[in-house]
């Protein structure tokens, strides 16, 4: 039960979250059914129900296992990175963002401002994200690369804002030169550093 035959249960949820994330991204959260995602991922309802409790569920895990991949990805291509350099390609392409699973973000922050079935779950999840940031950005502080008399939680923040907005504020809309926004940037991490790496007086 809740499995396709010959498919391992792992593999059985990896498929049915590729397929909300294209079926979300693609029509909306409101306007997907449950059996819209089972069909794409070629899996029963009670398949589906068998791995997740929501349509709600779903999407928010979806999101999850998207936002995971793009940064396990970005850390496999260059682990010795510094974590500054790893903020300032993520924030390079922020702007130039395309990929339809990209926009499950917005589908999800506008669902749960009218939905608490997936209030509840998108809380959590960007708590998570926010937790995760705030770390990275102790870590950098530790290793000299960020302010320490800087908030990591308001860093954190920071940097949700910009992601989050970004998905929102597609090229369609307002387009930036990618060199300008690369110099803002490259800007404001050099303003985050210590200062006696910025070349102010201690």
């Amino acid at each position: 039960m809740g499995r396709i035959a010959g498919v391992a249960a792992g593999q059985t949820r990896e498929r049915l979250l590729r397929a909300a994330a294209d079926v979300f991204a693609e029509r909306g959260y409101d306007g997907t059914r449950v059996a819209d995602i089972a069909a794409a991922a070629g899996v029963s309802n009670g398949a589906m129900y068998a791995h997740f409790a929501s349509k709600a569920d779903l999407l928010v895990d979806a999101l999850r296992t998207h936002g995971r991949r793009l940064l396990a990805d970005l850390f496999a291509a260059d682990p010795d990175r510094s974590i500054t350099d790893m903020l300032l390609v993520i924030g390079r392409w922020l702007p130039r963002r395309r990929d339809p699973q990209s926009y499950l973000i917005v589908e999800a922050l506008v669902a749960a401002r009218r939905d608490e079935d997936v209030a509840g779950p998108m809380r959590d999840y960007i708590g998570e994200r926010g937790d995760w940031l705030g770390q990275l950005m102790q870590v950098a502080q530790a290793e000299g690369e960020i302010d320490q008399a800087l908030s990591a939680r308001a860093l954190a923040h920071f940097c949700l804002l910009l992601s989050m907005g970004s998905a929102l504020i597609t090229p369609d809309l307002h387009e930036v030169d990618d060199a300008e926004w690369a110099a803002l940037l490259a800007r404001i991490v050099t303003a985050l550093a210590p200062a006696d790496k910025t070349g102010t007086p201690t």
